[in-house]
């Protein structure tokens, strides 16, 4: 082979070897040096989008009312995109969204960037490695955050592994640093939080994984009111959930997921949320349902529960698979409303 022909090989292999380098950090988002790299125009329309889509998929689902919820993403590391102030999530367009630096000053946009801006800046300057925020309120979650209680148990693997604790942050006036400053308290740990009589926020390195996170978090709430109202919470026990944290690296999970508050950043464990019960609660010692024979064609008695039938802290409830369906119907239809 003529020398000439080697060296056009080896231009080739080194023109082949840059471009894939390059993919591989643009992929990344990042620099050698860890900093941001700047998106390319193509890439802020396709953020656009997905800010769009991701607002219709939480009006469809009904996680946010009226023009409830707001929703952002990190476009390097000055700059924020965002939704705008006063508008339904179901119903924006790409050019609704407004771009702001970190101290929330309007860079572009037509409108006004939402109102609750300080709580995602508030985590953008927390954890340099979130790229989306996505606030909304979930009803059943939002009820969780209502009653004042955090959801916490772990009694779900896929929640275990990808969230953890989920516990509530105190009550701040909305669009106020009061907010910002009670989200800041926990976001260093924890990637969904509850938000005491208001509703919820996730994060995650991308919005997909952010809204995600907020399908999660009401999916265990629904979950966690059925278990209640069937009177009895099977918690996983801590072997059982060290061997799922021990999974986290197999699925690639990186995010932090603790199952109680792990006293950094100021938190106490305990105080802000009940730490993790290793052993589940005894079932009240009341019945569903009274143990008279059932009506004829309504099937056979099911056990829900543990026990021996008798009265006191391990009473096992008893009833019928109609009755089951009756009951967990009966739930599901209170959600609704």
């Amino acid at each position: 082979m003529s020398n000439r022909h080697e060296r056009s090989r080896r231009r080739c292999r080194a023109r082949h070897t840059t471009s894939a380098r390059s993919s591989v950090s643009e992929r990344s988002g990042r620099r050698p040096d860890g900093t941001r790299l700047a998106i390319t125009m193509r890439e802020n329309e396709s953020l656009r989008a997905d800010i769009v889509e991701v607002g219709r998929r939480l009006h469809e689902r009904a996680y946010v009312a009226s023009n409830d919820g707001n929703i952002s993403v990190r476009l390097d590391d000055d700059r924020v995109l965002t939704t705008p102030k006063g508008v339904s999530k179901g119903f924006m367009t790409p050019d609704m969204m407004v771009v702001t630096d970190l101290d929330g000053k309007k860079l572009t946009g037509e409108r006004d960037p939402s109102s609750e801006l300080l709580m995602h800046l508030a985590v953008y300057r927390r954890r340099s490695e979130i790229g989306a925020v996505v606030h909304a309120h979930p009803p059943v979650a939002t009820g969780f955050a209502v009653a004042g209680i955090p959801l916490d148990r772990a009694v779900l693997a896929e929640v275990v592994t990808t969230l953890g604790s989920i516990p509530i942050a105190d009550y701040g006036t909305p669009s106020t640093q009061e907010l910002a400053d009670a989200v800041d308290r926990h976001i260093a740990v924890h990637d969904g939080l509850l938000l005491a009589n208001h509703g919820a926020i996730t994060v995650a390195d991308r919005l997909m994984p952010a809204y995600y996170k907020m399908e999660t978090i009401e999916h265990f709430a629904r979950i966690s009111v059925v278990a209640r109202l069937l009177g009895r919470e099977r918690l996983l026990s801590r072997e059982e959930v060290n061997r799922l944290q021990e999974l986290r690296g197999t699925y690639g999970i990186a995010a932090p997921a603790p199952i109680c508050p792990d006293g950094t950043d100021g938190i106490v464990a305990g105080e802000d949320a009940a730490c993790q019960t290793l052993e589940a609660p005894s079932s009240p010692g009341r019945r569903l349902v009274d143990d008279t024979p059932a009506s004829p064609g309504s099937g056979d008695p099911v056990a829900v529960g543990a026990g021996d039938g008798r009265s006191g802290g391990d009473a096992e409830i008893r009833l019928t698979y109609r009755e089951l369906a009756s009951l967990i119907e009966d739930a599901i239809s209170r959600l609704r409303k």
